[in-house]
């Protein structure tokens, strides 16, 4: 029996999604949880592994399990023998055609960024405080030169292991609240690094350090040596995975302030 999760965890302790010889993953947290519900082995496939530090309000994962459990089981039983930085949302018996990476259509994240003179202690794990003053509005004109489908070799990372650098954005917005900007992107999949890539040089675009059209130069470039510094990992959060209707997951998103 094939089961779906929507998973949440504050990646401040981890050393990433993926389980590790040396350190700390969430999925290993995971899946020794969901054993002890099953009472055999559960192995977990995620849509989308996330680095040391970065946050997720929505990824989603998969299993088989030859144990019968109700969706409430499952919840509840998980969420009892994980720490308190994981929890589980919600479950679903899936087809075996489901597959939490290969189904889906597009993920989402959302960097947030405190462009505030002082420094938050409470946001300290959440945001990418920023104290010179950011353009937003200027940052987001730039953004839109990487919709749609290009080579993103200049915002991936030197270890990214993916077969291509050509990714597919299909919307990426730059919006001011307060002393809070967000960074909201979607694309059919994403390289190593490359939305905190991505969220750096917009940075250094909002300063007024690079010029507006610089963006596209960058991207044409595919030389990352050309894009601003990687924004540190604690302001970025997976918020969502869309998958086809035929699976009836559920859409709700739980975006982070």
């Amino acid at each position: 029996m094939r089961t779906a999760l929507g998973i949440e965890y504050d990646g401040t302790a981890y050393n990433g999604w993926q389980r590790q010889r040396v350190g700390n993953g969430v999925q290993e947290q995971l899946e020794k949880a969901l054993s002890l519900v099953a009472d055999e082995p559960v192995d977990v496939v995620c849509a989308g592994r996330t680095d040391t530090g970065v946050h997720a309000s929505g990824q989603v994962v998969h299993f088989d399990a030859g144990s019968e459990r109700t969706d409430r089981g499952w919840l509840l039983g998980a969420n009892s023998n994980m720490p308190d930085d994981i929890a589980v949302t919600w479950a679903r018996p899936v087809d075996e055609s489901f597959h939490a990476r290969f189904s889906a259509l597009s993920r989402s994240y959302r960097y947030i960024i405190l462009n505030s003179l002082v420094r938050s202690a409470l946001n300290r794990h959440r945001a990418w405080w920023v104290y010179p003053p950011l353009d937003a509005e200027r940052m987001h004109t730039a953004a839109q030169a990487v919709v749609g489908k290009h080579d993103f070799s200049a915002f991936r990372a030197a270890g990214c292991q993916a077969s291509t650098a050509t990714r597919e954005i299909l919307s990426i917005s730059v919006v001011r609240e307060g002393d809070r900007i967000y960074l909201d992107v979607t694309a059919n999949a994403f390289l190593q690094h490359m939305v905190r890539n991505l969220t750096g040089t917009l940075v250094a675009i909002g300063t007024g350090e690079l010029p507006v059209d610089a963006m596209a130069s960058i991207l044409a470039s595919r030389d990352r040596k050309q894009g601003g510094v990687a924004a540190p990992p604690h302001g970025l959060t997976l918020v969502s995975v869309a998958y086809p209707d035929e699976f009836q997951l559920p859409k709700k998103v739980n975006m982070p302030v």
